[in-house]
């Protein structure tokens, strides 16, 4: 029998969800909870003067209402998440001083019911002495306004290397490329929910990408230690990286029901989620390549302004991942990068799919197109000429970055084959030809992205019940991602069992001794190897112990994997099984194991995009998109598609419809989906992927990360085809999101 590796395997979650459905924290029961309302503030940035809520305390079910300083009093401020972020900026758990952005919470109420919260939000006055607003973060990095006095500068964080020599170039070509803000969207905002036992413990119900980071958050914040904190996460309705911590308004929630002496909980609205949650790229990029006028780039200068919003994040040190993957796929050592973040009255920048190397991917791509068309190149000719080569082993770019293993030629190779692009371009020339309406566009991206991005361990356990069932315990919280499948599978081919046979237990700190969080596309890398390794530290202890009931050497004794049963070297008839194991006196039979990495993998591929463009109307259609992505060894590839198909529709919807804006007063005008636009089944078309396999080295699965690759690979494709399908009419470049009344506009200026 075939390894179950690699094969197409239906996700063993999918009859729950499809049947009871999904447990959500909000599906939670717990007897006699409470509910958290936030009054938030409608002003951007000003000092809280007097705080009126004697009626809203008044009105029936309303429990107890608490302010900035109240909760100050009993918690402090939240921790940063980086040391290396000022202390001035720290944000509070709940205003105290000064808000700093539209919907920051201002007064907690905790009240019987949801209803009665909001009728409360209502009855509350504060008072607010208005201060200067910036939303423009290169207006912030001036320092002409400071939103933390004390930290006396807006600049959160800087990275630079060396710049690039221009000196030897023929041709140079420069452009302004924005990344416009974000948010994750995900079906299920965000909610918590938290009570004390009787012994002091605090259980916490967290919608977040990984429990045990949680957990630390709240023993910090309450002065427990971490095994007097359970946080248990149920299923999840999407996180994105949004979700990858769990922020100060919800690890408030065990402040209140101390206080209250009973459970409470907070889901927030979808206008709360997308005023409040925080938000993800905000980057602004001034991007010059040169080279010589054959072909070839011999220079690259990328200079960054990353937003962080009001109070740091893990996006305020995004830059330096956009740094680390400059390059791209290209073979440029003359390179230079400089990037700093930078405070705003706008929520907080944090991870958001791909978290970096989307626009570093974005700017190299675009710079490749925009310096293929001033020499009058095809762009897949400049991409051929400029692609680092096949290599096996470590490739360190011009950044200093050390790729693991690619083949970034075949990927472009494949999918200008499989895209059919030499008929595409006939076509767009016949359609320019005959002066139609509706031009053609085609737009190439090659990618190289890092997931699991430094060195980092994962948490990895395997246990034999008495009937031989096998118990599977992972430090990776999956949501949508099919771990339970995923991992069963990989249990399975090692151990003999069917996955029927496998249950896998996650997202409980109880439950689980440790984990990490699931972000950058580590989780098969990372909590795939560690259950590999921690199942072939299993067969060990198994094969010990049946070399005991076979009353033969240990060395003599081998696992037939097809059968699931051990058995002495040739003798097969005389077997045992794993549930002979499971019940045999000696203790639990049972390994775990913290994988460890020394750094990240580097998934690649190439996409094209074909679009449609009306040129009265500015509507851009993709018609067509053709992927190649190369994640090394798949353990599923139905499951891997699946992720590249997600990642795409992101990618797509970034580069057409999505934007989260602000007026220069810093009012959110995009917080329903009736404002901001998400993608959806109507606009997108059915996805051609493939995919390629080189193996990594750098773990035993030779496995990379896929989570985010669709959404690289797709952001560049979808631009570059859009530009390129009005290029003939005078279009050079535009922002993102290219919607149809800015393709209207820039052609309109183009004559």
């Amino acid at each position: 029998m075939g390894s179950i590796l690699g094969n197409r395997v239906l996700r063993v979650e999918d009859p729950r969800m499809l049947t009871v459905g999904g447990t959500y924290v909000e599906d939670v029961q717990l007897a006699d909870a409470l509910v958290l309302t936030y009054v938030r503030s409608p002003v951007a940035h000003a000092v809280i003067g007097a705080i009126e809520s004697a009626d809203a305390l008044a009105l029936p079910g309303v429990v107890a209402i608490f302010t900035g300083a109240d909760v100050a009093a009993g918690i402090g401020r939240a921790q940063h998440v980086n040391p290396l972020f000022h202390d001035a900026m720290r944000r509070p758990f709940v205003a105290a001083e000064r808000v700093h952005y539209v919907g920051q919470p201002v007064v907690a109420i905790v009240s019987e019911t949801r209803a009665v919260g909001m009728d409360a939000v209502d009855l509350v006055d504060v008072d607010y002495e208005l201060l200067p607003v910036l939303v423009d973060p290169e207006d912030s990095r001036r320092d002409e306004v400071l939103l933390h006095p004390g930290a006396g500068t807006n600049v959160v964080h800087r990275a630079s290397t060396p710049p690039a020599d221009f000196s030897d170039c023929e041709v140079v070509v420069e452009a302004r490329i924005v990344n416009q803000r974000l948010t994750a969207a995900p079906i299920e905002p965000r909610s918590g929910a938290a009570y004390w036992t009787d012994d002091g413990r605090l259980v916490h119900y967290a919608a977040c990408q990984g429990p045990h980071l949680t957990r630390d958050s709240l023993a910090a914040a309450y002065g427990l230690e971490k095994s007097q904190v359970r946080v248990i996460t149920p299923d999840v309705g999407g996180g994105f990286g949004a979700k990858s911590r769990t922020y100060p308004e919800e690890l408030a929630l065990g402040f209140y029901a101390r206080a209250v002496g009973r459970p409470v909980r907070w889901t927030e609205t979808r206008s709360e989620n997308m005023m409040a949650m925080p938000h993800g790229r905000s980057q602004v990029q001034h991007a010059r390549i040169g080279g010589t006028r054959d072909g070839h780039v011999t220079a690259y200068q990328l200079d960054v302004v990353q937003d962080a919003g009001a109070f740091p994040l893990t996006g305020a040190i995004l830059h330096t991942m956009t740094m680390r993957m400059a390059t791209g796929c290209y073979h440029i050592p003359n390179v230079g990068f400089t990037g700093e973040s930078v405070v705003t009255n706008t929520s907080s920048i944090t991870a958001y799919r791909g978290a970096g190397r989307p626009e570093a991917a974005v700017a190299i791509e675009r710079m490749i197109d925009l310096f293929a068309a001033e020499i009058g190149m095809d762009p897949a000719d400049v991409r051929r000429r400029n692609l680092v080569p096949k290599f096996l082993e470590p490739y360190t770019t011009g950044i200093g970055t050390a790729y693991d293993v690619g083949d970034y030629p075949e990927a472009l190779e494949r999918v200008l084959v499989a895209a059919g692009y030499d008929d595409l371009r006939a076509e767009q020339s016949r359609r320019r030809a005959a002066g139609e309406r509706v031009e053609l566009g085609v737009g190439i991206s090659v990618y190289v992205e890092v997931t699991a991005g430094g060195p980092q361990t994962e948490f990895g356990a395997v246990e034999v019940g008495a009937d031989g069932h096998l118990t599977v315990r992972s430090g990776s919280t999956p949501f949508g991602q099919g771990h339970e499948t995923t991992w069963a599978m990989i249990v399975a081919d090692r151990t003999g069992v069917p996955i029927e046979h496998i249950t896998v237990l996650h997202g409980d700190t109880d439950e689980v001794r440790s984990g990490g969080l699931t972000v950058g596309s580590r989780s098969v890398q990372m909590g795939g190897s560690a259950i590999a390794v921690a199942t072939d530290e299993l067969i060990e202890q198994a094969r010990k112990r049946a070399a005991g009931l076979l009353e033969a050497a240990v060395d003599d004794v081998v696992l037939d994997v097809s059968a699931g049963r051990f058995h002495v070297v040739g003798t097969p008839a005389l077997d045992i099984g794993w549930a002979d194991l499971g019940s045999a006196d000696g203790g639990p039979l049972a390994a775990d194991t913290d994988f460890a990495a020394d750094g990240g993998t580097f998934p690649f591929g190439a996409h094209i995009a074909v679009v449609e463009v009306d040129t009265e109307t500015g509507d851009a259609r993709l018609i067509r998109h053709i992927a190649v992505d190369d994640a090394g060894t798949l353990i599923n590839p139905l499951l891997a598609e699946g992720q590249v198909h997600g990642g795409i529709a992101q990618g797509v919807a970034q580069a057409l419809l999505e934007h989260i804006h602000y007026e220069p007063d810093g009012q959110p005008k995009t917080t329903n989906f009736a404002d901001y636009l998400i993608v959806s089944a109507a606009e997108l078309p059915s996805f051609e992927v493939s995919h390629m396999e080189t193996p990594t080295w750098m773990n035993p699965l030779g496995a990379k990360g896929v989570g985010e690759s669709g959404t690289i690979g797709a952001i560049p494709s979808v631009y570059n085809a859009v530009i390129d399908a009005v290029s003939a009419r005078g279009v050079r470049h535009m922002e993102t999101p290219l919607t149809p009344e800015r393709i209207w506009r820039a052609l309109d200026e183009a004559g």
